[in-house]
């Protein structure tokens, strides 16, 4: 491999210029013509150790002639010698899980074992596609009229393209494209400018696993390169992850363009804890999923709906369990948490904090009290608790995104349903009980894509597939999975006769079946 890890940015002066992130077009890395580019820091340190090229509207163009050259060819080659690859990524990309790993903690901040743990997910993903064989299989009827056989087949669209946020640098790419060139589609992967060298390092291992050059090509930058993907008229697809926002935005531009679109956007998971629950278990699902990655996952919990009596004892395991939790660069062996990816983002979620408390909810946990968040030179924020939250409340509100953990306490158990149907979200939830028929009923009439039932994080295994619903995901089909390879193929029915001349006659009536 070309491209490793940055070493950590010591304490002496600041460089005047930076090892340079180039795109990858065509098989290669080429560096950017457009004279923009865009810094990428090392969360823990807050020192810039890198800067990322930004694409003009030619180098995109660049990259989609490459994957439009590419593609005849790779549709071409065979659904065994598509597997045959696919294998091979999965191999490579096992066998440099740390590889990948130690990109995501220098540019992202992620703690070793949240790394690794990104990775081993998205690996499921690879994994799945290596059964495109199966996954591609067509029906078949036989004599379906007199002499007569009808049968269906799935073909790749051809260029289609991936937009990807800077939470999970490489499990959403694996998310998109394993599935995308498994069908025989070509690539384009425009990642986050903020963490962007883990791609360039999947390109690599694609590229040793036997991937032909222009099948997978990554082109980074901003707003002119998203736009130039949505526009342009040779991409097929887009499948994009972010906040509602822009998902809103990536998916009404790109259909407008007569693009096929999926674009999963923000959320505000809520966890209901019952009465009869675990206390120590709940507290324990609250702790690990809100505060994981700092909190910035799109299937963290951030509300807790805690149910009648259950909330003050609730409210008291959490907070004693997160003095606890250990904030720390990861290169601290014993850190679980790491800094979040800005400081502009930092400073965004601990005002969330303090507009929670001026509204009237108690600030049980302040995060800003720690000693990395007043006196580092990281993006680091502590872990916060805010309870007596309510629905009203700014903080409640808005996707905070970061290591904060709502407490909103309601009576009854359909009173929690209410507050959560309600939320303008519907990404995942969970409920934590004893009690079967209420958890059976709550996976009924809870709003919302993915549900736990005593699991906090209901991220689906790779053979179901992952979305949510509301404000959560834009277009008809969720990600990964078997809803993933028909996102990026398309059916075809064919019906099939050999007859016999000598039966040959001219019939002008509409054909029957009988």
């Amino acid at each position: 491999m070309t491209q490793t890890a940055e070493p950590r940015a010591g304490t002496g002066p600041a460089p005047t210029t930076y090892p340079r992130v180039n795109h990858w077009i065509g098989g290669g890395l080429v560096a950017g013509t457009s004279g923009r580019s865009g810094p990428v820091f090392d969360p823990a340190t807050g020192r810039q150790t890198r800067s990322v090229d930004f694409a003009s509207v030619e180098e995109v163009d660049r990259a989609v002639r490459a994957a439009a050259d590419a593609f005849p060819a790779w549709r071409a080659t065979s659904i065994g010698k598509r597997a045959e690859i696919m294998f091979r990524i999965r191999n490579l990309a096992d066998a440099h899980r740390k590889d990948i790993a130690a990109h995501l903690t220098a540019e992202h901040g992620k703690v070793p074992s949240d790394a690794l743990g990104e990775v081993a997910r998205g690996l499921e993903n690879i994994e799945f596609a290596c059964g495109i064989p199966q996954l591609l299989k067509g029906g078949f009827t036989e004599q379906a009229s007199t002499g007569i056989d009808v049968y269906s087949i799935r073909q790749p669209l051809g260029v289609v393209a991936g937009i990807t946020p800077f939470n999970f640098p490489a499990m959403v790419p694996m998310w998109m494209f394993a599935n995308a060139i498994a069908c025989g589609n070509t690539f384009i992967l425009k990642p986050s400018e903020k963490d962007p060298s883990a791609s360039n390092y999947l390109a690599e291992l694609l590229k040793e696993a036997g991937v032909p050059d222009g099948v997978f090509n990554v082109v980074h930058g901003d707003k002119v390169a998203v736009d130039r993907i949505l526009e342009h008229p040779d991409i097929a697809a887009v499948s994009f992850v972010g906040s509602t926002a822009v998902a809103r935005y990536i998916y009404e531009t790109g259909t407008r363009n007569g693009k096929r679109v999926q674009a999963l956007g923000g959320a505000k998971n809520h966890m209901i804890v019952l009465p009869d629950a675990d206390i120590g278990m709940a507290a324990d699902a609250a702790v690990s999923a809100a505060y994981g990655s700092a909190g910035e996952r799109c299937m963290a919990i951030s509300v807790v709906v805690a149910v009648g009596d259950v909330a003050d004892p609730l409210v008291e395991a959490i907070s004693a369990r997160l003095p606890k939790v250990k904030v720390g660069p990861g290169s601290d062996p014993e850190a679980e948490m790491g800094p979040l990816i800005t400081r502009e983002h930092r400073d965004r979620v601990a005002s969330f904090i303090a507009s929670g408390q001026a509204a009237g909810a108690d600030l049980v946990v302040d995060g800003r009290q720690h000693v990395l968040y007043q006196d580092g030179q990281g993006f680091f924020l502590g872990v916060s608790l805010l309870d007596h939250v309510t629905p009203d409340m700014e903080c409640y509100r808005n996707e905070i995104f970061g290591p904060v953990l709502e407490i909103v306490r309601v009576p009854t158990y359909p009173d929690a349903v209410a507050i959560i149907n309600d939320n303008p979200y519907g990404n995942g939830t969970s409920i934590f009980t004893r009690d079967g028929g209420v958890a059976r009923q709550f996976q009924f009439e809870v709003n919302a894509g993915m549900v736990g039932i005593n699991v906090p994080i209901p991220v689906p295994v790779a053979y179901y597939s992952f979305g949510g619903w509301k404000s959560s995901l834009f277009g008809d089909t969720h990600m990964y999975g078997p809803e993933g390879i028909n996102f990026y193929t398309r059916g075809k029915v064919v019906t099939s006769r050999w007859p016999d001349p000598a039966t040959s006659k001219v019939d002008l009536g509409f054909p029957r079946t009988r």
